[in-house]
């Protein structure tokens, strides 16, 4: 009796309904409107102008009557852009110097801004962190326009002022922007310089969010301050170092336009130092106004980085699923 009153008591479970697509969007109208412009920037920016790689297929010859006839009525010629692309002069120097480039920013930029993010977040005295953050901030808010003009203040032949130490003491000046053993160690360091500011912000934040009690247990147990940061610090900063490291990979086939074109001033000796995909496509542009093989050059600097983050984030998804972009 007392089972068959309970059963009766018990509450009837009736089965939600299902909300339409409509329903949800009008309960979440607030935070669409939120997001709406950045979509709109990125259909109109970033997916729409994905169709104009079919230039990359074709031998494209810009009308008068605008883009859309030219896209429509250029001849299609397969592969031929890519060919001609790969089976250039440039191709190797170009290949060479956008890899070897990115994989030194990479491993640079990597250890830099976890390093200097641990340090800020380390310092206790708010002004001096401050100091520190803005003076770090600033050179990631100027454009290699300008930067061009203060790194040329210093290696400028005749008032430079490395050549005016350099001639004081009786040397002889030297002519950097003819002189290609240089630069690589000149863009090498302004890149990482620019940059690191900004880079180190996201780890700065992540060690920042670390509970205090984990270090307080580390403390308690003897350890010190180097070891509180292998212990403590890098096990939590580590997915996202994981998650940039993917993102990062994926940009190997990419490199700063500003930094490789504007820095040297355009010199013709500093070519074989200088060239990377990004500036080989902008004087292809320029030079030959050859759109099809440029924007084939483009193509395939999106496929393999587009590529490499799928492979690479399935390495660590096998590794560290939870670190995994997806």
């Amino acid at each position: 009796m007392e089972n068959s009153a309970a059963i009766e008591q018990a509450p009837v479970r009736t089965k939600k309904k299902k909300k339409s697509f409509f329903q949800k969007v009008n309960e979440n109208k607030t935070y669409l409107l939120f997001v709406l412009p950045g979509t709109l920037f990125l259909i109109i920016f970033f997916y729409i102008p994905v169709f104009a790689n079919i230039v990359a297929f074709q031998n494209f010859q810009y009308s008068e009557k605008g883009f859309l006839w030219s896209l429509l009525t250029s001849p299609f010629v397969g592969f031929k852009n890519f060919e001609f692309f790969f089976k250039s002069a440039d191709f190797m120097l170009v290949l060479r110097n956008t890899v070897g480039y990115s994989l030194t920013f990479l491993l640079l930029n990597f250890f830099f801004a976890i390093f200097f993010g641990i340090v800020m977040s380390q310092l206790r005295n708010h002004r001096a962190l401050r100091v520190y953050q803005t003076s770090m901030l600033f050179p990631y808010f100027l454009s290699w326009a300008i930067l061009a003009y203060f790194v040329y203040a210093f290696l400028s032949t005749d008032k430079g002022i490395i050549n005016h130490w350099i001639t004081g003491g009786g040397g002889t000046a030297i002519d950097f922007y003819n002189a290609p053993q240089f630069w690589p160690f000149i863009i090498i360091f302004m890149g990482v310089w620019k940059g690191i500011g900004y880079n180190s912000i996201l780890y700065f934040a992540t060690a920042s969010g670390i509970d205090p009690s984990y270090y307080d247990a580390a403390m308690i147990d003897g350890a010190n301050k180097w070891q509180q940061i292998r212990n403590v610090t890098l096990p939590h900063i580590m997915p996202v170092a994981t998650l940039m490291l993917i993102l990062n990979i994926g940009g190997i086939f990419r490199s700063d336009f500003g930094l490789f074109y504007l820095l040297p001033r355009t010199s013709g000796t500093l070519i074989n130092v200088t060239q990377t995909f990004d500036t080989y496509i902008y004087r292809a542009l320029t030079t030959t106004n050859d759109i099809g093989m440029s924007t084939a050059a483009g193509l395939v600097q999106s496929v393999v980085g587009a590529a490499l983050i799928i492979i690479t984030n399935l390495i660590v998804r096998k590794r560290q699923p939870d670190a995994a972009l997806f």
